[in-house]
């Protein structure tokens, strides 16, 4: 589907990026080291979980491939923010700006889904020690990421295939640093209504449903948890799925804060970092493995195997 015969721009310019060169420089080299540890990390993670026999088992099956997810979030958009840092002209083309668009949904909607599975997999566990093997077997554990990655290919898709359909006029500037699909509309000069109504229909049914999942999961938890009697018990517990809810917690949070942060507390370096944060998540595949590794006694007693082996 070309774009170019849709189109009358052929590019657009990312106006968020600071025009500082003091701060530029600064931006590069923090969210670079970000990168290289989001890249170092989560392959670490990755390649431990498929040598280490004793991590064969659902719940690090569902972290192997998010993982892979948070690799894939990043990758989309910050090697592009990186060359935009130091480049004069910071644009990004119209065809690579809806692909970009394209696969920060795919990624976004993957997490999602993949955190659903694992508070399904902590609520199995807790909750139905007895069937856990029989509601988490293999098999299922791959229908579940395998429905992941589908449903968010057809979120992202649906929300792409009329984007396509967009003409761009006029103004080609877009007030953030990377493509992203509310700042594109607002650019078209044709009717947005239905891209407007597809995207907000398709989030509350995508987004909503893994949010409710993960809700659902946790109440029955948490109600599982308080009703064991010794302290010792709760504590192990909450542990095998504390990592989780930080890593859940960490994205939501970060949503709100960006959404409700005061200007009486904002800086322009913090205003960047958030703002590129939960655009298209740079901090949490960062973090995600290093919460995981700290939490996890299984992950720690892997790591350090490996470590001696080499």
């Amino acid at each position: 589907m070309p774009v170019k015969n849709q189109t009358t721009e052929t590019e657009f310019i990312l106006l968020r990026l600071s025009s500082d060169p003091q701060m530029q420089i600064f931006l590069f080299s923090v969210f670079l080291v970000i990168y290289l540890i989001t890249l170092g990390g989560n392959i670490v993670i990755m390649v431990v979980i498929k040598t280490d026999s004793h991590l064969h088992i659902p719940l690090y099956f569902f972290l192997f491939h998010l993982s892979f997810v948070d690799i894939c979030y990043s990758s989309v958009t910050v090697p592009n923010v990186l060359r935009n840092f130091l480049a004069a002209h910071k644009t990004i083309s119209v065809n690579g700006c809806i692909a970009q668009i394209f696969f920060i949904l795919l990624s976004a909607g993957a997490e999602s889904s993949i955190l659903s599975a694992m508070a399904y997999d902590r609520y199995a566990a807790i909750c139905d020690p007895l069937r856990y093997m029989e509601r988490m077997s293999k098999g299922i554990c791959v229908q579940l990421v395998s429905g992941a990655w589908i449903t968010a290919f057809f979120y992202a898709l649906l929300n792409i295939v009329f984007t396509l359909k967009l003409r761009f006029r006029g103004s080609n500037q877009i007030h953030h640093f990377s493509c992203e699909l509310l700042p594109l509309l607002q650019l078209a000069c044709t009717d947005t209504l239905t891209n407007q109504v597809v995207l907000l229909t398709s989030f509350l049914i995508f987004g909503s449903s893994s949010f409710l999942l993960m809700l659902i999961s946790y109440i029955y938890i948490i109600s599982t948890i308080l009703r064991i009697r010794s302290a010792e018990g709760r504590g192990k517990a909450f542990s095998t799925y504390s990592s989780h809810l930080i890593v859940v917690g960490l994205l939501y949070f970060t949503a709100f804060f960006q959404y409700t942060k005061s200007s009486s507390v904002s800086s322009v370096v913090l205003d960047e970092i958030f703002s590129i944060q939960y655009s298209y998540s740079v901090l949490t595949p960062m973090l995600n493995p290093i919460i995981y590794s700290l939490k996890s006694k299984e992950v720690k007693t892997a790591l350090r195997k490996m470590l001696r082996k080499l």
